[in-house]
């Protein structure tokens, strides 16, 4: 039988942290409160996560692994109050920012929890409990000494289909060509689990975006192009063809 975990409220101090302009130009700051039902603390967990424990009633669970700003999981949030989200970030300074968007907002369906990504959903995420993870923007590491650390690698994407419901969705964006090559290719390697599908845009996806998200509205802005991929997790595996 599988140890569920309790999380913890995890208090954020008021220190101000600093955010550079898209340009680099100059920093601004934002004074910070703290929001102890949103933020998740996993101090000491054991075990896997219970999702209706920590939003207080069963609905669709969406994860969003990589955070940033938090435009996503806040436009999303509102607009689809039935669906809890989860957000994983690991920069203290966004983790702590999205949080305060969060709470100012008086969501009660978004939770933020710092923490690295691929140990989190393989230790406390059990296999199908998650409706759709969305993966957008994430660091591209683009030295080839680097790649190992991108998070949409063979091993990870094992976790994400495993953790997926069937039917379960993984939606993703990103705006380096090469990196978007890798995720073809690991992704490719398991069409017998994964149906290709139409990605679908959030609610906050403006005009001529694909995501909505504050990367997206910067990539756009430098001309680059924008890839995205969407899969549904089969309800039961298809023999793979030979040739």
């Amino acid at each position: 039988m599988m140890n569920t975990c309790r999380l913890l409220i995890h208090p954020i101090n008021n220190d101000t942290p600093e955010f550079r302009c898209s340009d680099g130009s100059e920093t601004m700051r934002k004074e910070l409160h703290n929001y102890g039902n949103v933020a998740l603390s996993l101090e000491n967990l054991q075990g896997t996560l219970d999702f209706s424990q920590v939003f207080g009633r069963c609905a669709p669970v969406h994860i969003e692994v990589g955070s940033g700003k938090g435009a996503f999981l806040v436009t999303e949030a509102q607009a689809r109050p039935e669906t809890d989200f989860l957000g994983i970030e690991w920069a203290s300074k966004y983790y702590r920012y999205v949080v305060d968007r969060i709470g100012r907002r008086g969501l009660t369906n978004v939770r933020m929890l710092r923490a690295d990504a691929p140990a989190f959903l393989r230790d406390h995420v059990a296999p199908g409990s998650v409706d759709c993870f969305h993966v957008y923007f994430p660091d591209p590491w683009p030295k080839k000494r680097h790649h190992k650390r991108r998070f949409l690698q063979a091993a990870n994407l094992e976790i994400l289909i495993d953790r997926l419901k069937p039917e379960g969705q993984i939606r993703i964006a990103t705006d380096h060509e090469d990196y978007f090559q890798q995720i073809e290719d690991v992704t490719n390697a398991c069409l017998d689990r994964l149906e290709p599908i139409e990605f679908a845009r959030p609610a906050g996806a403006l005009d001529g975006e694909l995501t909505g998200t504050n990367y997206e509205r910067k990539y756009i802005k430098e001309s680059r192009s924008i890839h995205t991929a969407a899969f549904r997790k089969r309800s039961v595996a298809v023999a793979r063809e030979t040739r």
